[in-house]
């Protein structure tokens, strides 16, 4: 192996195995490095060593020793520093729309990226028993093409189902495929939405990412939309749940202990308005069992004061329950 060529095979390998064996805790010294070079067929002197862990550091690489009774070499700064990674693996962990499979596969790339010591640490279960996971496997794949989509201004195709009481697909429309145009995917109460337009309808329509499959991007260019009449943040804030229903601008009147659960709802955008003991607020929601549902769990602590029909609607509602535990 020529001299040049043999230089830039170490390098490589030297920085791998600071990567992967260093943090500001565990350090290596010059003699174990070499030892370590020695794994992948590497032969290194110490005076080679040291510069090349001199071009490292020109590189970028944030390489600092330490001494103890010899000195030591360690990476003081990984990619990402540990509570980044353990906040990615607990949200990987506890995802539903994330299968199992690809929950683990997810976290061993994760923990690829900081060194062997901490990567144990990463192991942690974390308990989330009110959290099923999603039995689709196609769901990373469902997104990449989504995206590809999006990105290049292209309809997608796909085929859309719901599960049995055998958990068997039992495909919508007899398995004709969905021809739409993309616009956003949404992560809403732990499930993931694509959003689309409907040409059809004129109107914009929810799947989720989970019960989609056949995912191809069309030939055929998406439908242009004009921005103000699509905006995202507003568009979920007013479909409820992302269950379909006429949207409505509503009035609702809540105990001023309920201030919480209504900015996680709602944004810490949205005007409170005091009334008496209580507080309002005037939002767009979506005319919705998921909506009305919603209300219903604080109790006589919430109430919807207009429009009349949303409250006709929670009438029609409470009566239904009502009759079934009669």
């Amino acid at each position: 192996m020529p001299t040049s060529q043999g230089q830039k095979i170490r390098l490589i390998y030297l920085m791998d195995i600071l990567k992967e064996r260093t943090d500001d805790e565990h350090v290596m010294t010059i003699p174990e490095i070499i030892t370590a070079l020695a794994e992948y067929d590497v032969i290194a002197e110490r005076k080679t060593l040291y510069s090349d862990i001199e071009l490292l550091r020109l590189y970028g690489m944030d390489i600092e020793q330490r001494r103890s009774r010899t000195f030591g070499y360690y990476l003081a700064s990984h990619q990402f520093e540990l509570p980044e990674l353990k906040l990615l693996v607990d949200a990987v962990q506890s995802s539903r729309f994330i299968t199992h499979r690809k929950s683990s596969e997810l976290i061993k790339k994760l923990s690829s990226l900081t060194s062997m010591h901490q990567s144990k640490l990463l192991r942690r279960q974390v308990v989330t028993p009110s959290s099923p996971k999603a039995i689709n496997e196609s769901v990373y794949y469902n997104i990449d093409a989504i995206h590809a989509a999006i990105n290049s201004g292209r309809k997608i195709s796909f085929k859309y189902f719901d599960y049995n009481l055998s958990k068997t697909r039992v495909y919508r429309r007899n398995g004709e495929p969905y021809i739409q145009t993309p616009l956003a995917l949404c992560w809403s109460d732990d499930k993931y939405y694509l959003i689309c337009y409907s040409s059809k309808y004129d109107s914009f329509v929810h799947y989720r990412v989970d019960r989609m499959s056949s995912t191809a991007i069309c030939d055929e260019k998406a439908d242009v939309i004009d921005k103000k009449r699509f905006n995202v943040s507003e568009h979920i804030k007013s479909v409820f749940g992302m269950y379909g229903g006429e949207v409505v601008r509503a009035t609702l009147r809540f105990e001023k202990g309920l201030i919480n659960s209504v900015l996680d709802r709602f944004g810490s955008d949205v005007k409170l308005r005091e009334h008496d003991d209580k507080f309002e607020i005037v939002v767009e929601v979506s005319e919705s069992v998921v909506f009305l549902s919603w209300i219903i769990q604080f109790g006589d602590r919430a109430e919807i004061v207009s429009p009349e029909s949303l409250r006709e609607s929670m009438r029609d509602l409470i009566g239904k329950l009502s009759a079934k535990y009669v």
